[in-house]
């Protein structure tokens, strides 16, 4: 879980006509995302269902449906939902879909419906990793909107191309909707399996992530690190880990 800040206020205004915009290769987008920069908010304690851990699970768990109070357990459960939500949206995304803000949520909405309450709703509660602060969450709606009229529209549907083409499209979807973290939880499996759609729209295998284990260390590093350079919009890392993901499976496909 990351840590949650809820923000009281804020200083910055937004309007993508004047600000410096989306700028990837396949698209001409109108504005960069708002509140990136989130130094000198005034925060108060996070209140609700996403603020909420449950009840004897120690602050591990967050509070949801099914009663689950131990983390191996909610992992198993939110890992056994993917997967079943995965296998249903192989039926709806097709080679002609171009995503939107509205099926990024319907995604999360199928995957973490009966596990969270607020699934499928973009996050009321600010997120924190460390020493960095996701925009803040009342610029969720409007980040999604911007990311939907630019990133998403020059990239989706993601047609068959060269694979090095493919995956800078990828990485940069990938990206920008994690820098904007739309949603309470899961933004980085949400993300993941976008990736793993638009690679299958191009005729292309999904990702092979490899992340389990302690030998998969760093390559989850590289993972982390290529996002990180992505929220700067230098995508080459990342489409270079995809490119590395996708290839052997590629290969053996013949």
């Amino acid at each position: 879980m990351d840590k949650i800040v809820t923000i009281k206020s804020h200083p910055l205004r937004f309007d993508a006509r004047k600000r410096g915009g989306i700028r990837g290769r396949n698209h001409g987008g109108s504005g960069r995302f708002s509140g990136v920069k989130s130094q000198g908010l005034r925060y108060v304690t996070p209140e609700g269902p996403e603020a909420e851990t449950q009840p004897g699970s120690r602050g591990r768990v967050l509070r949801n449906l099914l009663g689950l109070t131990r983390k191996r357990d909610i992992d198993r459960a939110e890992f056994e939902a993917l997967l079943k939500a995965q296998e249903s949206f192989l039926d709806r995304v097709g080679p002609e879909t171009r995503f939107t803000a509205k099926l990024i949520r319907e995604m999360h909405r199928t995957w973490l419906g009966e596990i969270y309450s607020w699934a499928g709703e973009y996050r009321t509660v600010e997120l924190q990793k460390g020493s960095f602060r996701w925009p803040p969450a009342f610029r969720v709606e409007q980040n999604m909107r911007v990311l939907e009229e630019g990133i998403l529209r020059g990239n989706t549907p993601c047609r068959a191309d060269a694979l090095e083409a493919v995956t800078i499209r990828m990485a940069e979807v990938h990206a920008d909707l994690l820098l904007i973290h739309p949603f309470r939880d899961g933004n980085g499996r949400i993300a993941r399996w976008l990736a793993d759609l638009m690679a299958l729209q191009a005729a292309l295998p999904a990702p092979g992530y490899e992340f389990e284990g302690r030998k998969n260390l760093g390559n989850r590093k590289r993972y982390l690190a290529a996002v990180v350079r992505g929220y700067a919009r230098d995508y080459e890392p990342l489409a270079a880990f995809f490119s590395a993901a996708i290839a052997p499976r590629l290969e053996r496909l013949g």
